[in-house]
């Protein structure tokens, strides 16, 4: 075993599309068609799901009644964008930790994505959990700091606000490798990061933080790009910048008013700023998971160029 740079592992996501570019297009190819499912989901979307997507999204917190009849109605989508998150995060995966197991750009739904699944389902438990917990915890502390006076309680108050905070990025660093873990072992891994990751929390930490910069900036850049080319192509066309709006915010009520030409061109960015936000966040787990816990038996850990 041994220690990993933060550097390398923050860019492994950007190596990897880079040398295996076929396996790149596979992803990019099933993001188009996630895009484009999703789009007709939202169209031919029952008016039960529709008001429980609302809910989920509005800014008053609903009572539990209205968030438990709302997580039901959404409940399919929810396990689909589930489903796609551990397919896309299994790929990248089996690229590092498996590559000679290269079919469909190593995209698989099999056992490996199950237990991905299943886990991810556990440490939303776990993560709740712990939210309640600290919330509950700061709450206490600036109540009885209250006694002391106002300026004591917003000052212990910020302090438990901030340890707050502190405390559950410590525990989801410590707890990050679980799911390569799980991948790689073939078994559900659920606190084995907790050892993987003792005494690395700040090179993973940093790698994490450089992975998640790299891919704003990236994804900022083509942001930019696309609006201002879509902007003059609608100049160059007789119409306005305001009919930008189209294309971020469709009209819902058919297939022909959602997929105009902006959106068509929208979506096919998209695809590939998803390929790439997968390989780019997934790859900073297994390249530590890589070193820090080395080849699980029977395993092939090579990162190479695209086999076959």
């Amino acid at each position: 075993m041994s220690a990993f740079n933060p550097l390398d592992a923050a860019l492994e996501g950007f190596r990897i599309t880079r040398e295996n570019p076929r396996a790149f297009g596979v992803w990019v190819g099933v993001s188009l068609l996630i895009s484009v499912l999703g789009a007709i989901v939202t169209v031919l979307m029952p008016a039960e799901v529709r008001h429980g997507l609302e809910t989920l999204r509005a800014d008053e917190t609903p009572d539990a009644a209205k968030l438990i009849d709302a997580l039901i109605a959404v409940a399919p989508i929810l396990v689909l964008g589930l489903a796609v998150q551990c397919i896309m995060a299994a790929a990248v995966y089996r690229l590092i930790l498996r590559h000679d197991d290269t079919p469909f750009g190593y995209l698989r739904l099999g056992a490996d994505e199950l237990r991905l699944m299943a886990l991810t389902l556990i440490y939303v438990v776990l993560i709740i959990g712990l939210l309640v917990g600290v919330t509950l915890g700061a709450a206490m502390i600036a109540g009885l700091a209250a006694i002391g006076g106002q300026g004591a309680a917003i000052f212990l108050g910020g302090v438990a606000e901030l340890f707050s905070l502190g405390l559950v990025v410590f525990v989801l660093v410590r707890l990050s490798l679980a799911p390569v873990a799980t991948f790689a072992e073939r078994r559900l891994a659920v606190f084995e990061s907790w050892s993987l990751t003792r005494g690395h929390f700040w090179r993973l930490f940093g790698a994490y933080a450089l992975a998640l910069a790299c891919i704003a900036v990236v994804g900022f850049l083509a942001l930019v790009v696309f609006t201002g080319v879509a902007g003059v192509v609608l100049l160059m066309t007789g119409r306005q910048l305001s009919d930008l709006a189209a294309i971020f915010s469709p009209d819902e009520t058919s297939f022909r008013t959602y997929f105009n030409l902006g959106l068509i061109a929208y979506m096919l960015i998209g695809s590939v700023f998803s390929a790439l936000y997968y390989a780019v966040i997934a790859a900073p787990g297994a390249v530590a998971y890589r070193h820090l816990h080395g080849v699980p038996p029977g395993q092939p850990l090579t990162a190479q160029t695209e086999a076959g």
